[in-house]
């Protein structure tokens, strides 16, 4: 070894010419550079003969400025001070010395090893700030565990896995079993279970020997404090190394009011569900009740005026030759009433009868439907000149036999009120709405209009916004309208300014899904 480091020996001042390989300022330091340690070789008298290049990096001193001088001069003066006189004398007993040293200026951990080695000493110089700072970080993580272990509201306590025996407790434990921290960390984990029994726990931690990292235990026990009060809590437990010690960590949480209010919760939702229940069976009986009476009702009415049409058909076949104008005219009158009340009791039995009328959502086109419906218009009323604009097919996914009726009150509708335009125009489309899915119907019409003021009154039942002299009806279509589109998951609304004509829309939620797909199945 003196061989190998007399061959890389540098010159220094006050060295007999021809001990270093080469000069102070340049120099080749070969396999001594190759090593990841700062080297320096010091004399007797720990000056430095040799240093390579990490060395003097480490020391942050120039080669020729080391050279010849004693370490404890090119170290900052600090850790000089603090560590020259207890190397000296460690080295004066043993052959080896280390210590760790920071360095402010550079904010670098370096650690120094001196050994002794003839003619003198070799220090190895090595930066471990890495280290040091992961070293750190594990002592402040640890300080940090200790603060957030002790400021936890939540009782907590740690016990040896082996002995069962407490060993730390947090100020909230303190609190809650009411002992002290030094009788607390020297109790046995069954000294808090009611008569000793900590068994669910003891079985569950020897079932779970997996070790630290295990997704933590939870189980429903009761607690016993040292006046003897138990309490049901919620334990938590999971293994830990606790200072290199294989432990156990418990959180408790007292859910004593929780459990009582959690008990006093489930008694009043049994007891609402069963006058839910009861409050249903009641709706559901009204509601037959009521399907019944209206059905009875509509047949008795339709069957009372079917037979007062006849004989005022008759009445007016056989009599209109002795009937003056008055009595002719009061006849007609007559009709006219049957016809409006029986209207009014098939509209009537409609709105009565939707929900139970309605059926599973299918993919259809409207065009046929609304062709038909128009033609049965003019059929009623064939002088009138009305222009019905739609796409050649529009299709959507709905409950086709109740949707179809919304459509036949929205025609009667825009016919109704645009009898008194010489060109009247109907248009009916559908147009994506704001929800993924949902289809709206639009029908506008170039008639009477309304005042937007009162677009909120059009869909109430009987409700009527013009004069029946003008537009005769009974004020149920709209109501049937909106009835339709709330089967639909969807709502109904009016848009119009006064004298300009009028539009109405229903929301369709889902209209629009699947249609492209189940398109394919029409014939």
């Amino acid at each position: 070894m003196n061989r190998f480091l007399d061959k890389f020996r540098m010159a220094v001042p006050g060295s007999p010419a021809g001990t270093g390989t080469q000069g102070a300022t340049d120099r080749a330091w070969g396999p001594l550079d190759l090593t990841d340690d700062g080297i320096v070789l010091l004399d007797a008298k720990f000056a430095i003969t040799d240093a390579n290049a990490l060395a003097l990096e480490l020391l942050q001193s120039a080669l020729s400025a080391a050279g010849g001088r004693e370490i404890w001069d090119v170290l900052p003066e600090e850790i000089a001070e603090q560590y020259q006189a207890a190397t000296e004398q460690a080295l004066g007993k043993s052959a080896r010395h280390t210590f760790v040293a920071h360095q402010k200026f550079a904010d670098s951990w370096i650690e120094y090893t001196f050994r002794r080695h003839a003619p003198g000493y070799i220090v190895n110089l090595r930066d471990i700030g890495a280290t040091q700072r992961v070293q750190q970080l594990l002592a402040n993580s640890e300080r940090y565990n200790q603060l957030i272990f002790e400021a936890n509201p939540n009782a907590m306590w740690v016990f040896d896995a082996v002995t069962l025996r407490i060993f730390a407790a947090n100020q909230a434990a303190v609190s809650f079993y009411r002992t002290p921290r030094t009788t607390f960390v020297t109790l046995s984990v069954s000294a808090l279970f009611p008569d000793g029994d900590a068994g669910a726990l003891l079985d569950s931690l020897n079932a779970n020997t997996a070790g630290k990292g295990v997704k933590p235990e939870l189980s429903l026990c009761k607690q016993q404090k040292m006046d003897g009060q138990q309490v049901l809590v919620e334990l938590a437990w999971s293994r830990i190394d606790w200072h290199d010690q294989q432990a156990v960590v418990v959180s408790v949480a007292d859910i004593s009011q929780r459990h009582l209010a959690d008990s006093a919760l489930r008694r009043a939702n049994t007891a609402f569900e069963q006058t839910l229940a009861a409050q249903q069976n009641e709706l559901k009986s009204a509601q037959h009740d009521l399907l019944a009476f209206t059905q009875a009702i509509s047949s008795d009415l339709q069957d009372s005026l079917h037979a007062a049409d006849g004989f005022s058909v008759r009445l007016a076949e056989k009599y209109s030759a002795v009937l003056d104008e008055p009595g002719r005219h009061y006849v007609q009158r007559i009709q006219a009433s049957i016809r409006q009340l029986s209207k009014l009791v098939d509209d009537l039995r409609t709105l009565s009868q939707l929900s139970q009328r309605s059926g599973p959502a299918e993919v259809f086109d409207l065009v046929p439907a609304c062709q038909m419906l128009v033609t049965e218009l003019r059929k009623r009323d064939p002088g009138r000149v009305v222009t019905i604009e739609m796409q050649a097919s529009l299709l959507l996914v709905a409950d086709k036999n109740v949707l179809v009726t919304a459509l036949a009150c929205l025609l009667e509708n825009a016919w109704k009120f645009t009898s008194k335009k010489t060109e009247a125009w109907i248009k009916l489309g559908l147009i994506p709405g704001k929800m993924p899915g949902e289809l709206i119907l639009e029908m506008s019409d170039n008639g009477a209009g309304f005042d937007p003021v009162y677009s909120g009154q059009l869909f109430k039942a009987f409700q009527r916004l013009h004069s029946s002299a003008d537009f005769p009806g009974n004020g149920l279509g709209l109501a049937i309208v909106k009835r339709v589109a709330e089967l639909h998951g969807g709502s109904a609304w009016a848009e119009s300014g006064d004298q300009a004509g009028a539009s109405f829309f229903m929301s369709l939620a889902g209209a629009s899904a699947s249609v492209a797909v189940l398109a394919d199945t029409l014939p």
